[in-house]
């Protein structure tokens, strides 16, 4: 079947499933504009499809999907230019799969971070194997953790989302079972038979409780709780230091934890703090809505094309962030990130 996204993602109709494959295992699966609108138009097909019962979604390689290709919005920054028109369409495709009304099944065997989490999270189900690794690494690029990330991370338990966007630490698929971002977990070795079971039957539920694997988290008890009481505080600073005082006491989870963050965009902590603690109390739509404000600002300011030129550009330099300083970056500059575009807001 052909959406438009020529050899870079695949559609079939197998049995009762619309299957949907990423083909660019060289590039992990990351998702282009044709990737997006193919993606669009397959669901909008298939919604009023009755031949089709559930939707499907798998990547080649090691990867799900890695995330968006940046490297075209790093070229366009660069040459003056703003690739805004990119993040709308995925943000509207984010939206258009949270309101899809049948069961959608991401089959995640491998990396999934920033774009692939938004192609997968705001399904009806997240099926993860033992190679599975999810992240919303952005704020170590400069950005935010876009793709309704602020829908998604808001509402996991325990901080833990908000641990996860101000770090931009890696989950293998037990802790993500534990916090709701897999609803369920298999085998590799089982996926074949997983999808057989899928397309025969169209019976999504029924299928995945046999194949389902309890699986315990990675993460002890004792880092959870303290990822909840680290990163349950009232503000980004009380955030810092409380993780300061535990470090300063010789507590290694505290230390790495703060090293870490210390080391992301000022600019990206701030914002991505208010996003998230925002995005709590916001829908789906109103979530994308205040992402593509924070978008656009983000796309005129410094911090973004400086994170993508030293983590893919001058691979493995360290990023000069300006402010380079948590107290350089203001309260007002932090809001002005969130303020209305007026004429431009995005259209759902």
């Amino acid at each position: 079947m052909d959406f438009g996204g020529g050899e870079e993602i695949r559609f079939e109709i197998v049995g009762q499933a619309g299957v949907v494959t990423l083909t660019r295992p060289k590039a992990l699966n990351a998702l282009t504009a044709k990737m997006v609108h193919a993606l669009a138009a397959a669901l909008d097909a298939w919604e009023g499809d009755d031949a089709v019962r559930l939707v499907l979604v798998r990547g080649e390689g090691r990867a799900f999907c890695a995330g968006g290709d940046i490297m075209d919005v790093y070229r366009a920054g660069k040459a003056g230019e703003r690739h805004v028109g990119f993040f709308g369409d995925e943000y509207r495709m984010n939206a258009q799969l949270a309101r899809f009304p049948k069961p959608y099944v991401a089959l995640i065997d491998g990396i999934v971070m920033g774009g692939g989490v938004g192609i997968s999270a705001h399904g009806s189900h997240r099926v993860m194997t033992e190679n599975a690794i999810v992240a919303m690494p952005e704020v170590g690029i400069g950005f935010f953790p876009d793709v309704g990330g602020s829908h998604v991370l808001s509402r996991l338990p325990g901080s833990f989302g908000m641990y996860m966007a101000l770090t931009g630490n890696r989950v293998r698929y037990g802790d993500a079972l534990a916090v709701g971002l897999a609803t369920q977990a298999i085998r590799a070795e089982s996926q074949q038979d997983l999808i057989d079971a899928f397309t025969a039957s169209g019976e999504v539920d029924a299928v995945l409780s046999r194949f389902h694997a309890d699986v315990p988290p990675e993460t002890d008890a004792a880092t959870f709780a303290a990822i909840e009481r680290h990163f349950s505080q009232g503000s980004l600073e009380s955030v810092l230091a409380s993780l300061k005082a535990e470090a300063e006491a010789g507590d290694d989870f505290a230390a790495k934890t703060l090293a870490t963050m210390l080391s992301r965009s000022p600019t990206s902590l701030k914002v991505t703090w208010r996003q998230i603690s925002r995005g709590a109390g916001l829908s789906m739509d109103d979530c994308m809505r205040m992402e593509f404000r924070v978008l656009n600002r983000m796309l005129d300011g410094h911090d973004f094309y400086e994170g993508i030129r030293a983590a893919l550009v001058d691979k493995g330099s360290t990023p000069v962030w300006n402010p380079p300083a948590l107290e350089a970056v203001s309260d007002a500059a932090v809001e002005a990130y969130f303020a209305p575009l007026g004429e431009r807001e995005l259209a759902l």
